[in-house]
């Protein structure tokens, strides 16, 4: 006979709910104080979530569109933007525990934040999914082996499953990943720049094209990572204090990402290339290229489906992390063998675009709304939020316009248009939430 909802817990079954909320990671509830992490464990963790394939490419595009100078303008302005919006959201999660989709419940409601659930789960499978294709045509290609056949779907089934082995532990893992990788990581890069710059004399530098704005370049450099950074709070909710949390975020989504545009961009520059690791082939290097690139993607792809197994865990109220991670993989898996990963990068892009204004209105709701502090998640929530979800349809649209045409930067426009709306519209529609307490 189930148990009825009135009916007291005993202390053996709230001391096993809770162990199992802590080996899935808090995937339905604040990480408590007492296992928060330090500041360079999360630093190096955020620094390996940063440092992605898709930020070499952003530098590689905007390269040969500017002056040198030109050129750290662009990077300097565009990764200060990103990494202020991703420290924010960081903030907020060290104070309150918290990850996206869960702070999501208190500004879309506890039925409307299933929509943000799904806008950023899916995003990440479907990234997964492409990159997982990427990094074995790429092998195969530097190996000279055919790009299909036996040996591609092998490789496919290989790095599917093994790049989501330290999301499945949990934090744990993906932190002694990052500690290897992420000084790893940065050697190769500052090889290679070094050798760059050796070469930089030498070779035949294009006059600059100025295909690209300066509003179209920095839309570039912010909208690269922007999606993802609105998840780093997956990792800055164990941060110890929110100034621990301030400064890894922008020391991952400032300092890092800023370096890898620019070597994308550079490289670009010197050798007419946007891809880094063909920079790195002709530069005599290929070996070290190959394992910056696995490093590179790994620390990006068990973040990723870490990412989704979060939102999926919320979407459906379960504390089973660990299902979503394999169930995610699994179905990126299916995604890449049909093929249908190339459709993907287009759509997903788009996607990225819907995702910044829930940041815009989780900011608001927390400082605004809430005053710095918000209620607890077993408070009754509203259904729907419909202050939310209406600055957000506004912000997406206003994003997505703006997107295509020289009015400053979609994803920050989008951002700033839905906390104003927030702001505004939680006046007029204010939605009750019952409980006395908060974190």
């Amino acid at each position: 006979m189930p148990l009825s909802t009135k009916t007291p817990l005993s202390k053996n079954s709230v001391t096993s709910v809770t162990e199992k909320s802590a080996t899935e990671d808090y995937p339905l509830s604040a990480v408590p104080f007492s296992d928060r992490k330090s500041f360079w464990s999360l630093s190096l963790l955020l620094m390996g979530f940063a440092l992605t394939s898709t930020t070499l490419f952003a530098g590689g595009a905007i390269g040969p569109s500017f002056s040198f100078p030109q050129l750290i303008t662009v990077i300097l302005v565009g990764n200060l933007i990103l990494g202020a919006y991703c420290a924010a959201l960081g903030y907020i999660a060290a104070q309150s525990g918290l990850s996206t989709v869960l702070m999501a419940r208190f500004s879309f409601g506890d039925v409307g934040s299933r929509w943000v659930d799904f806008i950023l789960g899916f995003t990440q499978i479907g990234w997964y999914a492409f990159t997982t294709a990427v990094i074995v045509q790429v092998l195969l290609e530097i190996f000279g082996a055919p790009t299909t056949g036996f040996l591609s779907v092998f490789l496919i089934f290989f790095f599917n499953y093994a790049f989501c082995a330290t999301a499945y532990i949990g934090y744990r893992a993906i932190d002694w990943l990052s500690r290897l990788a992420v000084p790893a990581m940065l050697i190769l890069v500052a090889i290679s720049l070094f050798l760059a710059v050796g070469d930089y004399d030498t070779a035949a530098i294009a006059a600059p094209t100025q295909e690209l704005g300066m509003g179209t370049a920095l839309a570039i450099v912010i909208g690269s990572f922007i999606s993802g950074g609105t998840q780093a709070t997956n990792w800055s909710r164990f941060a110890e204090s929110g100034k621990s949390a301030v400064i890894a975020t922008l020391s991952a989504f400032f300092f890092v990402n800023a370096i890898l545009v620019f070597a994308g961009a550079f490289c670009s520059m010197v050798y007419g290339s946007e891809d880094l690791i063909k920079a790195m082939g002709s530069q005599g290097i290929l070996a070290g290229g190959v394992v910056l690139l696995i490093l590179n993607i790994w620390t990006t792809q068990d973040n990723t489906i870490y990412s989704f197994s979060v939102a999926g865990a919320n979407m459906f109220r379960t504390h089973k992390r660990h299902a979503f991670v394999l169930g995610g993989a699994t179905f990126a898996l299916v995604l890449t063998l049909s093929g249908i990963y190339a459709l993907l990068p287009s759509y997903l892009l788009l996607l990225g675009t819907f995702i910044p204004p829930i940041g815009g209105i989780i900011m608001v709701d927390f400082w605004l709304r809430h005053g710095g502090r918000f209620p607890l998640l077993s408070s009754r929530l509203p259904a729907i939020n419909w202050a939310g979800v209406l600055a957000y349809i506004l912000g997406s649209g206003v994003a997505y316009v703006t997107g295509n045409i020289a009015w400053g930067i979609g994803p920050v426009n989008g951002i700033v248009i839905a906390a104003i709306a927030y702001a505004l519209l939680q006046h007029f529609m204010p939605q009750a939430i019952h409980s006395t307490q908060k974190y």
